[in-house]
């Protein structure tokens, strides 16, 4: 836990939290580092330890890229299929890591594995949060052709969350590409009209347009960043905000 995180006050109660799946990934950029699992679980007991109710949607691009398939000819449905199921791995490995911290978690999929993970049930996840556990969707929406991008922004919905935090490697959106322009203009925050418009790839159309029309704002951080995580959740101004409030 940080420094003083006792005395910090969250400012949102319910938070949904969508990390990638190369988040989980070590230094070879693939498969799941138990490490990174550990790190990932402390950060959100960070946040967890101010008694704010998580959720979090998992990618899968540290196991598997349905596009590359495509690619090789592979059936769109299969390939996202295959994704879908990628997450649950994923899953896994970051429920156990909170359990092994001793904070109870549950893995909730939209692709029904009853013998490994609950499957999606709105209820359910309600009164896990509600009872203090940390929920982790997986398996995407349970449908082809949807990111897990409009799955964070689904179950934001669905649960009533008060804000999505996307975790980057990035402290924020830029106008330009930070690396390619080291002084390009970061926006401390955006209305989802401009985030449109400019086309922010932090998080894919639909979900973007998702959040817009049901008014659920969107924090883009540095996960990686020492508290950046914490202090958001707190109010304090930590990456771009997208949102019209």
């Amino acid at each position: 836990m940080l420094a003083g995180a006792k005395q910090m006050q969250a400012h949102y109660k319910r938070v949904v939290v969508k990390l990638s799946g190369e988040a989980l990934s070590g230094p070879q950029g693939c498969g799941v580092d138990p490490h990174q699992a550990d790190f990932i679980a402390r950060k959100l007991k960070a946040v967890y330890d101010l008694e704010v109710e998580i959720a979090v949607v998992i990618g899968a691009g540290n196991l598997w890229r349905g596009n590359i398939g495509v690619a090789h000819g592979m059936d769109n449905v299969t390939a996202d299929h295959m994704g879908m199921i990628a997450t649950v791995i994923n899953g896994l490995a970051l429920q156990d890591a909170l359990q092994r911290l001793g904070i109870e978690a549950r893995v909730q999929t939209a692709v029904q594995m009853n013998q490994i993970t609950e499957p999606y049930i709105r209820k359910r996840a309600l009164r896990h949060l509600e009872k203090g556990r940390i929920v982790i969707f997986a398996g995407g929406t349970g449908n082809p052709f949807f990111t897990t991008d409009s799955a964070a922004s689904l179950r934001a919905r669905e649960i009533n969350a008060n804000v999505i935090i996307k975790a980057t490697k990035v402290d924020g959106v830029y106008q330009e590409d930070p690396k390619k322009n080291p002084d390009a203009k970061r926006f401390d925050r955006m209305t989802f009209a401009n985030a449109i418009d400019y086309r922010v790839k932090v998080m894919d159309m639909t979900a973007l347009t998702m959040c817009m029309d049901n008014d659920m704002p969107l924090i883009v951080l540095n996960f990686w960043e020492e508290g950046a995580l914490t202090r958001a959740v707190c109010g304090e101004k930590v990456g771009t905000f997208i949102g019209d409030e």
